[in-house]
């Protein structure tokens, strides 16, 4: 009968909460079969709260969590699908307090993808999932775009998904979710392709009716257009021309050789002052990578005369005289590559100035405008720290030390890009046949660091030099 009487109970507590069943009735009919005692259980469900949900990609999003099991363990999971398809994930594992929260922005990690008190953690930890394709590397194609990034709390400790069973029980362990958008354009801000005078380029320019100090964007050597932080740049107020000069199907020339030359970074440089929308006499120069040698050139050898020059990790030598007037170069020299035990390629060794004809160098005495070097000293591709050590050396012998600022960053790698972007330690080099795979370098911590702190240094020396103001 006792047995009857809590089955009884439990069900018509069911009923009772959705109010089939009035407490009057419910007391009438449990009397047939003895007292039950009523003790409410009901409780909020659990809440994911993402501040905001929609944001620019180097903005910060404050997740936290309310209603869950107090004092108890908890996965945060990021789960996003890249443009090429592939799926990019991070879990960290966290104890809620004794209210049943967790604040991403209060409460460290205990383990998972990283641990500690890292409010973006959960999206400069995201690595392609387990089982997936080896050798990514997260770059953003489509700038209209945004990335949506799915974030779940799901009950206890658990590891990456790398099974369709593990798959089911974070299904059924899942607590709540909740979907972001994270951007690299703000509204109003304008793409303008540039096929003019044989320039091959994206312009972005900020809302409103400008004109805009400028910058010309100029990436590695990477191939094709890569436009995700020249977007960004307009959406800090700056109209910024990323750059293609290697493996664009516009360009002339074989794809995977670089066919132009001095005239064609002249060209562009003309194009970017002429824009109506550009002040002509505020156009700085970023450079990464490869880059760099192109922007440090660019400053030095052509009748130009940026506002400043920004340098991350870069070389201002190479072993091969690349450029010219009429845009000849010469076959890269893999004698200077080398490999690790599982064959992952260095390229540090071809632009040690030790290693550089004299003529290769890029005067960089002729400098006349403010540089400042990002140095990641993990760096696996390029002998960042020698170069720029060569560098401060040339420009104290030249009386030109106030020019030059660095700033450098231990355990920081090859690529460092604007804040929360993925780690990325080694990647497939599709510009090679074999496809190659190139170290980059940076522990996964430290180089999220470094790109957290070096974004607004960057943004602040441009505003500088372009306006004559520091942001805020």
């Amino acid at each position: 009968m006792i047995m009857w009487g809590l089955v009884c109970g439990r069900l018509l507590s069911g009923l009772f909460q959705k109010q089939i069943i009035s407490p009057r009735a419910l007391n009438k009919t449990c009397s047939l079969h003895g007292p039950v005692r009523w003790m409410a259980t009901c409780r909020p469900a659990p809440l994911l709260r993402a501040t905001p949900c929609r944001a620019l990609i180097d903005e910060l999003i404050t997740l936290k969590a309310y209603h869950l099991p107090r004092n108890s363990p908890v996965t945060m999971r990021a789960r996003m699908t890249c443009e090429d398809g592939h799926l990019w994930q991070s879990v960290s594992h966290y104890h809620t307090d004794e209210d049943g929260v967790v604040d991403l922005t209060k409460h460290p990690s205990v383990g998972g993808s990283y641990v500690g008190c890292e409010p973006m953690g959960l999206f400069w930890s995201l690595q392609p999932a387990p089982g997936g394709k080896q050798g990514l590397r997260l770059r953003k194609k489509h700038v209209e775009t945004p990335y949506t990034v799915d974030v779940s709390v799901l009950e206890g400790h658990i590891s990456p998904l790398n099974s369709s069973r593990d798959e089911q029980i974070s299904r059924e362990r899942e607590l709540a979710t909740v979907s972001l958008q994270r951007w690299y354009m703000v509204p109003g801000v304008r793409k303008i392709e540039i096929r003019q005078n044989r320039v091959v380029g994206t312009l972005f320019l900020p809302p409103g009716p400008g004109p805009f100090p400028a910058v010309l964007d100029l990436w590695g050597l990477a191939r094709g257009l890569v436009e995700y932080r020249a977007a960004l740049f307009a959406s800090h107020g700056l109209a910024c021309m990323t750059l293609a000069y290697f493996g664009h199907k516009d360009l002339p020339g074989p794809p995977k050789r670089i066919s132009v030359g001095d005239s064609y970074f002249k060209a562009a440089w003309q194009v970017l002052c002429d824009h109506p929308q550009v002040c002509e006499d505020r156009i700085a120069i970023i450079g990464i990578s490869f880059g760099v040698f192109v922007a440090l050139r660019i400053a030095t050898s052509l009748s130009v005369n940026p506002s400043c020059v920004v340098c991350i990790n870069g070389p201002f030598c190479n072993v091969n005289k690349l450029f010219g007037e009429d845009g000849e170069n010469t076959d890269e020299e893999q004698k200077h590559w080398n490999s690790n035990d599982q064959g992952y390629v260095s390229f540090k060794d071809f632009s040690l100035p030790c290693n550089v004809p004299p003529e290769n160098f890029i005067q960089i005495e002729k400098v006349r405008c403010p540089l400042l070097f990002i140095i990641g000293e993990d760096d696996l591709c390029c002998p960042s720290i020698e170069n720029a050590d060569e560098i401060e050396r040339r420009l104290r012998t030249a009386d030109k030390s106030q020019l030059f600022t660095r700033v450098s960053y231990p355990g920081a790698g090859h690529l460092i890009e604007p804040p929360y972007a993925p780690t990325c330690h080694t990647s497939v080099w599709a510009s090679q046949p074999t496809q190659s795979m190139i170290q980059w370098g940076g522990n996964l911590k430290q180089h999220a660091a470094a790109q957290k702190d070096s974004w607004p240094r960057i943004l602040t020396f441009l505003e500088r030099n372009l306006r004559g103001e520091d942001t805020a």
